[in-house]
């Protein structure tokens, strides 16, 4: 079984950054052998698909996000990360990190980010 935590959300101004994180706990899942990806869903709206780090490390980014976010990850503490800049209000949702491109496993609960003034 393995579990995601995210975390490192939270209330930040517009034009502000916020650093999340994803952690896989469980046996044999490596993140380092899999294409993960950060996920958001907005209140009223499907979750979507704003980043991804291809198994090799090739990375990729929705339109909305491109330039202002960057994925990365750290193999030895099996952790996805997710750097977000330039933040807007329409940034606001629930970041929430899975596999791509078909996201397999258990969601986490997710972590909460919220931009306004």
């Amino acid at each position: 079984q393995v579990q995601l935590v995210e975390s490192g959300g939270g209330l930040v101004q517009p034009g502000g950054s916020l650093s999340l994180s994803c952690t896989a706990a469980g046996t044999s899942f490596s993140v380092s052998v899999n294409g993960m990806g950060w996920y958001r869903q907005a209140p009223g709206k499907q979750r979507e698909l704003v980043a991804f780090i291809a198994r090799f490390g090739s990375t990729n980014y929705a339109d909305s996000v491109k330039g202002r976010f960057t994925i990365s990850r750290d193999n030895a503490k099996n952790t996805v990360y997710l750097q977000m800049n330039s933040l807007k209000p329409e940034d606001t949702a629930v970041y929430y990190c899975n596999i791509v491109p078909v996201p397999q496993l258990n969601w986490g609960q997710g972590t909460q980010v919220t931009v306004s003034s």
